[in-house]
């Protein structure tokens, strides 16, 4: 296995081949990943619901990792970390921030997707400092209109995905339509790209357990996000029916430094249906 740290080695590049690692604070066990050149500010990758280190799309990792130190991680309780799934949103939040500090960075960037954007809004709010700018992409604020709903949007679609023999992400992530389904299938093979160290899949229990935090989530007061002043990109595209589109534009109107990309024809999935698109618009937003 490639060691990053190694100064006669190449970097690694590849998420197929990003070395697996742990650290363990709290109590907990964290699993991790790191690629890309070491040194400066990292982006730190906040993972969606059910998913574990391997539901990362490498179209949209690789090239961030190019010239950026990248880090995806697994909460306590979620694929080889150790711990339990916290039922709230803000004790996410609260682990994440254990591990920051465990790997002893003072400054991070946040890429976040779906489940992992919640976290994230929470992350930063409690800690500004902590964060340099900030991707918020399929998510939506607390309190947003209808996030409650995610729990019965995917129990209904994991149905519909176990009658055809397919990946729920199928169903979840982007429409059935003629666009939709051939790229939900390319965006299935993405990720089993990796084939060696791959994650332990989520439990039946912690995933249950993440739902009802998000049904919280959606069920809470909003925070104030006026108060950020981070730099945001938001993303999502614009029939999402897991987290719905107008919620990325209520994001916008909230957080005051904040660009807004929706992409036609797509759903939660929309950043990874429009990878070639969308990676260079983030690799350009998390340039120094």
């Amino acid at each position: 296995m490639d060691n990053i740290d190694a100064p006669n080695e190449p970097v690694v590049t590849s998420y197929a081949k990003a070395p697996a690692s742990t650290i363990t604070a709290g109590g907990v066990s964290y699993a991790y990943r790191e690629l890309g050149p070491k040194g400066g500010i990292p982006v730190l990758f906040f993972v969606h619901l059910a998913a574990t280190l391997d539901n990362w799309d490498p179209r949209i990792i690789d090239p961030i990792a190019r010239n950026r130190h990248v880090i995806t991680f697994d909460q306590p309780g979620v694929g080889a970390s150790t711990g339990q799934v916290p039922d709230s949103i803000e004790a996410m939040a609260d682990d994440a921030y254990t591990f920051i500090q465990a790997l002893g960075f003072d400054t991070i960037d946040v890429f976040s997707f779906s489940l992992g954007g919640m976290v994230a809004q929470d992350l930063v709010i409690k800690h500004p400092d902590l964060v340099r700018k900030l991707v918020l992409t399929g998510t939506g604020p607390r309190g947003g209109k209808d996030i409650d709903k995610v729990v019965g949007t995917t129990y209904r679609d994991i149905l519909r995905a176990t009658l055809t023999r397919s990946d729920p992400k199928e169903f979840l992530f982007f429409n059935r339509n003629a666009t939709g389904k051939p790229a939900a299938k390319v965006f299935i093979k993405r990720l089993q790209e990796r084939t060696e160290n791959r994650d332990k899949p989520i439990s039946t229990r912690a995933f249950q357990t993440q739902l009802k935090a998000i049904q919280k989530f959606g069920r809470s007061a909003p925070s104030d996000l006026s108060i950020l002043t981070q730099p945001a990109l938001i993303s999502n595209g614009d029939n999402d029916r897991m987290v719905p589109s107008v919620l990325s534009e209520d994001l916008h109107h909230r957080i005051k430094a904040s660009e807004l990309i929706i992409y036609p024809d797509s759903g939660h999935g929309g950043i990874f249906q429009y990878h070639a698109t969308f990676a260079p618009a983030v690799v350009e937003f998390l340039a120094p």
